[in-house]
């Protein structure tokens, strides 16, 4: 069995490894925006097992909405409590490479760690299956990117820098360079660095159920709707949490956003909107751009089960979607070309 399809039968069969029954979240929190086009938006989404929807604008709540659990098994294993405004904690998936791009960033803003030198110079010789010549030329910049030349089970398939291939569990290395640089485990650096200054009180790690153990990426980073958007609120501000500490320089987020040499839709663990073609996972090229419908300068960070932050720098805009696989699998597409009609 394929990697890819062994990633999908642990969470088709997940179900078993959470025992803990789901609370079911309250209905629409707020919804300012009530116009014929915004309410299009929501029951678009709301029909795509979407369990939280947050629309920020301006720094200003558009729509909230929160919509019971579904009872699929794969979101099961993906969800916890009850935050007190009635949305679910949930483990955002793929999500977390975008967070952790953001603490790379401030990382290498404390002169800890440096994108060029080879992973080996921080975790050791030893870390891949590669040759010790051709690991030693693995750098950072190479797993940011997802252009390692390694396959899933850390084989050398390709020179660094040279390939576009979606690899988890190699990227899962960099929550050992980020720990072995500032010489504290990742959930102290994450508190210390990110959620406390920014006010994000609902998000931290959490030790994933065995079944997702087996695919390269044990710790789930558990986060709420509010959380995730004041997340997105620090791209927006430049790098700067809302009561204006700076969390990150803006030399460093803009490198973030920067679009690498083997895939233009991808930059440093953020997917990029605007580009001529992408590369998705499972090295699927698309001859357009990310999202067509979607404002060209949108970047987004994007995990299994359809999670989604989508931010719009052009009009100071956050979008927050949670829950559980989309039965329309357009759903980007889908979304914006009714969100562009609501933000009109």
């Amino acid at each position: 069995m394929s990697p890819q399809a062994s990633r999908r039968t642990v969470l088709a069969g997940a179900a078993s490894a959470l025992a803990t029954p789901l609370a079911a979240p309250r209905a629409a929190v707020a919804q300012p925006a009530s116009s014929p086009a915004w309410q299009a938006v929501l029951d678009y989404v709301g029909g795509q097992k979407t369990t939280g929807f947050l629309v920020i604008q301006d720094r200003k709540t558009l729509v909230e909405r929160n919509w019971p659990a579904p009872t699929d098994g794969a979101f099961r294993a993906f969800a916890y409590e009850t935050t007190p405004e009635g949305a679910l904690l949930e483990d955002v998936a793929s999500q977390q490479k975008s967070f952790v791009s953001m603490l790379v960033a401030v990382a290498i803003d404390k002169g800890l760690i440096d994108v060029a030198k080879p992973v080996s110079a921080y975790i050791g010789a030893g870390w891949s299956k590669a040759t010790p010549d051709q690991e030693a030329k693995i750098r950072v910049i190479d797993v940011l990117t997802m252009s390692s030349g390694l396959s899933e089970q850390f084989g050398y398939t390709a020179a660094p820098g040279t390939t576009f291939f979606y690899n988890t569990p190699v990227y899962a290395i960099t929550k050992k360079v980020l720990a072995a640089a500032a010489r504290q485990p990742l959930e102290a650096i994450t508190h210390d660095w990110l959620t406390a200054p920014a006010g994000m009180t609902h998000t931290d790690w959490r030790k994933r159920p065995a079944a997702f153990s087996d695919v390269g990426n044990p710790t789930g980073l558990v986060t709420s709707p509010r959380d995730t958007a004041r997340f997105g609120q620090i791209v927006l501000d430049g790098g700067k949490a809302a009561d204006g500490k700076r969390i990150v320089s803006e030399a460093q987020l803009k490198a973030m956003f920067t679009r690498s040499a083997t895939n233009p839709a991808y930059g440093h663990l953020w997917w990029l909107n605007g580009s001529d073609y992408a590369i998705m996972p499972l090295a699927r090229r698309v001859d357009h751009a990310l999202i067509p419908a979607a404002p060209a300068d949108l970047v987004a960070a994007l995990g299994a089960l359809d999670r989604k932050l989508h931010i719009v720098p052009s009009k100071k805009l956050v979008v927050v979607r949670m829950g559980a696989a989309c039965p329309d699998k357009d759903f980007d597409q889908q979304l914006w070309l009714r969100l562009s009609k609501a933000l009109a």
